[in-house]
């Protein structure tokens, strides 16, 4: 009875050792016909820390499945996110059964177009019925066998419709619901999300179908079934429409702020009032906070009390550990670290920045400091099963390192000088170093 007690605590020890304190709420799939409510579908899931996008899949409908995976291909590696695993065509079912054999949170399928993958899944792919807990279909027609998404494949659309996971089916939020008002709002969003939402909207301003929400409503539906009525159900699918437009409008905003979900654990959020913050960091937050977002800023701030002063290799670690998340295409606590700055200051300061960007902390036992030398300002982050390393340009790393031994050498550690001279270049290097453009990323596997 003894030992069984014994099993059970560490056991219990042994699960909780790789917690973390939230978790999305959302594990989603997305197949999609690459049309551009499609793109802008995946842009307000892709600006959700609620939703954890697993894959995409690209099949026929809108456009034909080569040309969706590179519209969808193109965009995600537009928006940093090269890790997100994009299906070619005639790779889907593998990379669903994939995805879904390597995870254990229930899943859900967003069917962006028609339901061949879905049908296709369900017949090849061994985890999909015990995975997908259930599936969000995007079709215009409600609650009869129409619309153009039923028509692209009825066949596959009546075989899922008559399957055991539960489907929800939204349609249409209206032709004007990108109104002016609304991309007025959009425009005062500062991320790449929202400024990709507005560039699709811009790229065809006088056709009404850039307009329209269709497929649009389907993450809203995941985030804000109350604003949608119940048109039709029976047992297995719920016919879903939009509702409250004006709401829907002020909930998309919302998600393409990024909050669907309270990022703080003991505050709501940093203030915007500069006045809040230090008289020589006041001229440059509203700038820093612009250009590289809400994330980076606070990871910034946070990294910074941590570390007790404002450093170099502490903004050049949490944008380092913002880079890594962007390019898989995940949050917090997701990622396996080994940082290779070693743990001598002021490289080994990059390890603070890294641990408050990431979430991957020794209390996590996410983050491995390595002990072989030599030492070079770079991580490697895992997820899943697959691992890069990313590096600081050399030039900068050398120049950085340069102005550091300089005010050393001139003023040594123990003056105010040396300290506010480093403070001086921690925020011109925050404000200079743009994290898309600093780093070599090199695929480890």
């Amino acid at each position: 009875m003894r030992r069984s007690i014994l099993t059970i605590l560490l056991s219990f020890l042994i699960i909780s050792a790789g917690a973390h304190p939230w978790k999305p709420r959302h594990y989603v799939i997305i197949d999609s016909d690459g049309g551009i409510d499609d793109l802008k579908a995946i842009c307000l899931l892709m600006a959700s820390p609620d939703v954890r996008i697993l894959a995409i899949t690209a099949s026929d409908g809108f456009h034909k499945a080569p040309v969706a995976y590179e519209k969808i291909r193109n965009m995600a590696d537009e928006l940093h996110h090269e890790g997100l695993p994009v299906a070619r065509t005639g790779e889907a079912v593998g990379l669903i059964e994939m995805m879904l054999a390597s995870e254990t949170t229930p899943v859900k399928f967003l069917a962006l177009g028609s339901l061949a993958t879905v049908a296709e899944a369900m017949e090849k792919a061994p985890s999909f019925a015990g995975k997908v807990k259930q599936i969000y279909w995007s079709n215009s027609g409600l609650p009869g066998k129409e619309g153009s998404n039923y028509k692209s494949d009825p066949a596959a659309a009546d075989k899922v419709l008559a399957g055991k996971i539960p489907v929800a089916v939204t349609g249409s939020g209206g032709e004007e619901f990108f109104d002016g008002e609304l991309m007025n709002k959009i425009g005062l969003i500062h991320s790449p999300y929202a400024d990709k939402v507005k560039e699709l909207i811009n790229s065809m301003p006088s056709h009404r179908f850039v307009c329209t929400a269709f497929d649009e409503m389907v993450p809203l539906l995941l985030h804000f079934p109350e604003l949608f009525s119940q048109e039709g159900r029976d047992e297995k699918i719920s016919y879903r429409s939009p509702a409250d437009i004006a709401g829907l409008r002020t909930a998309a905003v919302k998600m393409l702020r990024g909050e669907t979900v309270e990022r703080m654990q003991t505050i709501k959020r940093l203030p915007v009032d500069t006045s809040f913050y230090m008289p020589d960091i006041q001229p440059f937050v509203t700038e820093i906070r612009n250009k590289y977002g809400e994330d980076e800023w606070t990871s910034g701030v946070i990294a910074n009390e941590l570390h007790r002063h404002l450093g170099v290799f502490a903004i050049i670690g949490v944008k380092m550990g913002i880079r890594a998340r962007e390019y898989f295409c995940t949050g917090v606590d997701e990622m396996e670290v080994t940082a290779l700055a070693g743990s001598i200051p002021p490289l080994s300061c990059m390890n603070d920045g890294i641990q408050v960007s990431t979430g991957a902390t020794p209390g996590h036992g996410l983050l491995t400091v390595s002990t072989a030398s030599p030492f070079v300002p770079a991580a490697e982050f895992t997820h899943k099963d697959k691992t890069i390393r990313i590096i600081l340009k050399k030039e900068l790393a050398d120049r950085v390192s340069a102005e550091l031994k300089e005010i050393n050498f001139i003023y040594g550690l123990d003056s105010d000088i040396y300290w506010e001279l480093v403070r001086k270049n921690s925020i011109k290097y925050w404000l200079q170093f743009d994290r898309h453009e600093i780093f070599d990323i090199e695929v480890i596997k």
